[in-house]
């Protein structure tokens, strides 16, 4: 009777085997060949497969071009006018006016003279850029940008309440061709001389052309080359009359 139990446990065990590898034979690839991790590895120094180097729409569509300040931009004085009256020229000996000349000819901290329109000591107020951020949106083939200007403005030697009026420009390029560029006239109400007052200016009109590469750069900071508006030529010219006639 032992024998028989044992050889039914045995026939049982078999026929269970026979079911699980009948089983995995169906799970298998469709060679019908049951893989167990016996295959072929792969060869650890084989070059990896190359990549795709086009950028997807997805990667464009959250492309924001980065914002920087052009060398010189990042800050803005404003310099007391003189008001003194110049006084008359009077003729001096040659030892007397190459000491005046000696007198005139300041020198800043770089040796170099003074030039008297930019004189530190005549800073009424300075302004700084002290970070630039931005914004994107894409749409209808079109970029749209907010780019945000935080600055301060810090009273000078010559300092007196009143409004600064700062040249912020905002500009968006690619390559060599300008996309968008704007200066803006923005004003900063200043009446605490022992404080730095701090500002905010957005330019929310940015519009350029969707990119289709991530080679767009952006554009903030002061630009003081604004041209001067000419003046009405017509101011202080008399009409000609019409000859009169009998």
């Amino acid at each position: 009777m032992a024998f028989y139990s044992v050889n039914r446990r045995f026939v049982a065990g078999l026929a269970l085997t026979g079911f699980m590898l009948a089983a995995a034979g169906c799970q298998s690839s469709d060679n019908g060949i049951l893989d167990l991790g016996f295959g072929k590895k792969s060869d650890p120094t084989a070059p990896p497969p190359p990549q795709d180097s086009k950028i997807l729409a997805s990667q464009l569509r959250a492309y924001c071009p980065k914002v920087t300040l052009r060398d010189g931009t990042a800050y803005f004085n404003t310099y007391a006018k003189g008001t003194a009256a110049k006084p008359k020229k009077k003729k001096l000996d040659p030892a007397a006016q190459a000491e005046a000349e000696a007198a005139a000819a300041q020198t800043g901290p770089n040796g170099q003279p003074i030039d008297p329109a930019h004189d530190p000591s005549k800073i009424v107020y300075q302004a700084s850029v002290t970070d630039v951020t931005r914004d994107c949106t894409h749409a209808n083939g079109q970029m749209s940008m907010k780019i945000a200007v935080a600055g301060k403005v810090v009273p000078g030697p010559m300092f007196a309440p009143g409004t600064v009026t700062m040249p912020i420009r905002i500009a968006v390029q690619h390559g060599d061709e300008v996309l968008y560029s704007q200066l803006h006239q923005y004003q900063v109400q200043v009446t605490d001389p022992s404080a730095a007052t701090q500002f905010v200016f957005v330019d929310s009109n940015v519009v350029v052309p969707e990119p289709t590469a991530r080679d767009y750069q952006a554009y903030a900071g002061y630009d003081e080359n604004t041209p001067v508006a000419s003046a009405d030529k017509s101011k202080g010219k008399r009409k000609k009359r019409a000859p009169a006639t009998n």
